[in-house]
């Protein structure tokens, strides 16, 4: 995948890691990845995947 795109649907901020950095996705916003996954760390959480549109989702108790 070339660029990324990640979106929160969930109520509370979602940190991830990207080339080696902590990045923090604010609850309900989106962020653009230029080179897409080979440099992101996802913390596992219920989230769904389409074409290049990560969405995460609230998580599942």
């Amino acid at each position: 995948m070339d660029k990324i795109t990640i979106r929160s649907d969930r109520d509370t901020d979602y940190t991830f890691i990207y080339k080696g950095e902590e990045v923090v996705l604010g609850a309900g916003k989106i962020i653009s990845i230029a080179d897409g996954l080979s440099d992101v760390v996802l913390p596992t959480c219920a989230m769904k995947i389409s074409n290049n549109l990560i969405i995460i989702k609230e998580d599942v108790k």
